[in-house]
């Protein structure tokens, strides 16, 4: 396993060890005394998955409450990842990151609370995600920013994107910011 440090601090590409040959690979995608020596997150307490047609954008959303980090990876298809940083005191505050994570470069992407996330699917195949989460899942405490917003200069990868209604009407970075209460803030 090789843990690179990104641009945005705490935001971690982690370059596990893919073993194959001509009858397909072998991938150990969590390995708990491996996170420990690297330094990373360790405790999680639910796995997700979720599967996206070609051409779909999802997010970009984050959980404040409780505050939520993944580790996002990919176990079919390709995907172009997004994590944008919403930590108020954070130098790196409004700036995004972006990865090619698929089922065969074994990548997985490490995004702390205080991050919201979103991805694209990448070809013509369907992409599975598989992540793991340090906290449960509250819909009441997840919020979004709109995965377009002409401030962030994500560089999307995909014409003609499918993006869900809610995904749509997610406001920019800056009326965020805005509207936000002190009860919402990312961490």
């Amino acid at each position: 396993m090789n843990v690179i440090p990104l641009k945005l601090n705490g935001l971690f590409l982690i370059e596990l060890d893919l073993r194959g040959d001509g009858r397909g690979f072998f991938v150990e995608r969590f390995n708990l005394e491996q996170f420990k020596k690297a330094g990373l997150p360790y405790s999680f307490v639910q796995d997700n998955h979720s599967r996206s047609r070609p051409g779909v954008v999802r997010g970009l959303h984050y959980q404040h409450t409780p505050p939520q980090g993944k580790l996002v990876g990919v176990t079919r298809g390709r995907i172009f990842d997004v994590a944008l940083d919403l930590r108020k005191d954070s130098p790196t505050y409004g700036q995004t990151e972006s990865a090619e994570l698929s089922d065969l470069n074994g990548r997985l992407l490490w995004i702390p609370s205080g991050f919201a996330h979103g991805f694209c699917v990448l070809g013509d195949d369907p992409a599975d995600l598989f992540y793991k989460v340090d906290a449960p899942y509250n819909p009441d405490g997840e919020e979004g920013i709109l995965w377009n917003d002409p401030g962030l200069g994500i560089q999307w990868p995909v014409q003609d994107p499918i993006v869900s209604d809610r995904d749509r009407i997610m406001p920019t970075l800056a009326e965020h910011h805005l509207a936000q209460s002190p009860s919402s803030a990312p961490v």
